[in-house]
């Protein structure tokens, strides 16, 4: 209930405070529009800074890195969850990674299909398998059953049922070292570019602890952007950029959507959470509070590419990036698992302790009021702060100062927009070039976006957590 009632709190604190003292409301908004200007500063930093070295390590030649290291026994797993998405989605995955730099015999790919997607979505596997089996020096269709005690219908009970039958049906078959597997949890529409799986062996081969690490590739949601609306996009976009952000702040780094992990590790601690909706930042949970604390994310600063929300109509689009955005803001249901987890583990320092926690509790709470601090709170205490307030020079100059910061923090953009420029890929066609003014004018429905796809999804999750309307796993789907 904790997250619910700090958002809640703050944003009825700032309209009675408004209200009753529209003077102090007036200093607390300013006040808190410069801190988010100076926060602006301080992430836009990092966000350039990442930006650069995923510039650098996308030009690296990883493969020429790992000559110097013993690497011939790694072997990588791809899992692949399917639901019902068309077999174009399913080849194109499947044909980045036959067109990625690594020895394909030591790959091993898992497309687990869901069985409550029906007997057309597992021909359509065996079709891809026809096509694709020979390419890897494993393949393997696992068909998750529907309705299993103690399970949700998700993607974690998919993937943990798949790694369940690859490590029974592969790698114990095969007397492959569990120790020697490196397990990559994709999304179906993931795309890996060429050195992804270089770059991956090389961390882990090099990190002095690879069983207790997970590792995160940058996500970009690029496989259809230039076919995405714009709210789609700045969403997108967005996303990736937080991600980035996080990459330079790895203390505060989970797991998030396509990642990897040791098999080793992976088993050790059950696979994925099977009756939860936010399995990606979970089994990081998972495995933290498994090891006593002595868990981290290394991230990669290499991306992958992924899907922007696209569906047949606008509007319908519109309702799928809500979904989707509220699905992923569900993650606040970590929170009591992480403070739980805390009081019971004794292991874990206290100082880390306090910190995680005030990083997760401050995380949540910060996605879910300050867009609507920043640009719907402004004007209450002139709305409602009476005759008296509305009389003083104060009250005058409120609007005009909040929107002169965040006018000033507004031109912060213009970084993103160079950003969005190098990850684009190539049109389609000509006739998409027209697009390419669109995509700089986009970032002025950032206002818009961070308001109505990022805190209000965020405090609709936190309210169903803390009135306990508990969600389940929604599949975003996929159209290109």
């Amino acid at each position: 209930m904790v997250p619910g009632i700090l958002s809640w709190g703050t944003l009825v604190f700032s309209v009675l405070l408004s209200y009753w003292l529209p003077l102090y409301a007036s200093i607390f908004i300013i006040a808190f529009d410069l801190y988010w200007f100076l926060k602006t500063l301080y992430l836009s930093f990092h966000l350039r800074h990442n930006w650069k070295r995923l510039k650098y390590n996308m030009a690296l030649n990883w493969r020429r890195m790992l000559e110097n290291l013993k690497h011939d026994h790694i072997y990588h797993m791809i899992v692949l969850p399917y639901y019902k998405e068309g077999r174009e989605i399913i080849k194109k995955s499947l044909q980045a990674i036959v067109e990625a730099d690594g020895n394909k015999k030591k790959m091993i790919v898992v497309l687990a299909v869901e069985e409550r997607a029906g007997p057309e979505a597992l021909a359509i596997a065996r079709s891809v398998f026809a096509e694709y089996g020979k390419e890897f020096g494993h393949f393997l269709i696992t068909v998750h059953p529907d309705g299993l005690s103690g399970e949700i219908a998700g993607k974690g009970s998919n993937i943990s049922f798949a790694s369940e039958e690859a490590r029974k049906k592969i790698l114990d078959a095969n007397k492959i070292a569990y120790k020697n597997v490196i397990v990559s949890a994709f999304d179906i529409d993931t795309i890996v570019y060429r050195q992804y799986f270089n770059c991956l062996t090389w961390h882990f081969l090099t990190h002095p602890r690879p069983y207790n690490v997970s590792f995160q590739p940058v996500p970009l949601y690029n496989n259809n952007i230039w076919q995405s609306p714009a709210f789609s996009r700045v969403v997108a976009y967005s996303g990736t950029f937080w991600q980035m952000i996080q990459q330079e702040r790895p203390e505060r780094l989970a797991t998030f959507s396509s990642h990897a992990i040791s098999f080793k590790t992976l088993y050790e601690v059950g696979y994925w959470q099977r009756n939860i909706v936010s399995e990606d930042s979970r089994i990081y949970w998972n495995c933290f509070m498994a090891k006593a604390g002595d868990y981290d994310v290394v991230p990669l600063s290499y991306p992958i590419s992924m899907d922007a929300n696209l569906a047949p109509s606008f509007f319908v689009t519109l309702k799928n990036i809500y979904k989707q955005q509220r699905r992923w803001t569900w993650g606040v249901e970590n929170v009591p698992y992480i403070l739980y987890g805390f009081v019971k583990n004794k292991k874990i320092p206290l100082r880390k302790k306090l910190r995680l926690a005030f990083i997760q509790l401050e995380g949540f709470w910060s996605l879910a009021t300050n867009p609507i601090l920043i640009f719907l709170l402004g004007w209450l205490p002139v709305m409602i702060g009476g005759k008296v307030f509305n009389s003083t020079i104060l009250s005058y100059n409120l609007p005009i100062i909040t929107r002169d910061i965040m006018t000033i923090t507004m031109l912060g953009l213009v970084f993103s927009v160079i950003i969005t420029k190098s990850f684009l890929p190539k049109p389609p066609s000509p006739k998409y070039k027209i697009r390419n003014f669109f995509m700089i004018l986009q970032w002025a429905l950032i206002p818009i976006s961070v308001t109505i796809f990022g805190a209000i999804p965020g405090l609709d999750s936190q309210t169903r957590l803390l009135l306990g309307r508990y969600m389940g796993f929604w599949v975003t789907p996929k159209h290109r």
